[in-house]
């Protein structure tokens, strides 16, 4: 995701409304606080780990694609956050505050902010979101009664 948000700033290919936009969106995500971001987190990959799981249950390629099209919808429509999708949305704003004018608040909008405001709670948020809230409770349901070595 790093590497694909310097190639695209790289490129050139964002013109001044798009760059723009790109650094509402990151500074959004990076503006969060600890728990508002946590949370969000948690649901994002509850669905994200649902459509994995969805996508298991599927017997041919057509049962797959719907089982992992309305969780991920879900999650993209919703604005949860998610950690590995916001390795590439807020570096790439990072990059690109220096070159627009936005009515953000981009203070928030450097790679420490990256870290502390996005990146550690939206992390620990997912970790809790697929592991807890979907594979404990898919364990705790269909496999508590089997040994594990």
């Amino acid at each position: 995701a790093l590497f694909f948000s310097f190639l695209i700033f790289y490129s050139g290919i964002y013109n001044n409304a798009v760059a723009s936009y790109a650094v509402e969106i990151a500074a959004n995500k990076t503006n969060l606080g600890f728990l508002e971001a946590f949370l969000r987190g948690i649901a994002c990959n509850w669905l994200v780990a649902l459509a994995v799981w969805l996508a298991l249950t599927g017997s041919n390629m057509l049962e797959k694609m719907v089982g992992i099209y309305f969780p991920i919808m879900a999650f993209v429509a919703s604005g949860f956050e998610h950690s590995i999708a916001n390795m590439f949305f807020i570096p790439v704003g990072i990059l690109l505050k220096g070159l627009v004018t936005v009515q953000k608040d981009i203070s928030n909008l450097t790679i420490p902010g990256f870290f502390i405001k996005n990146l550690i709670p939206v992390t620990l948020g997912n970790i809790i979101g697929g592991a807890i809230f979907v594979g404990l409770i898919y364990w705790y349901v269909y496999l508590k009664e089997e040994i594990i070595l």
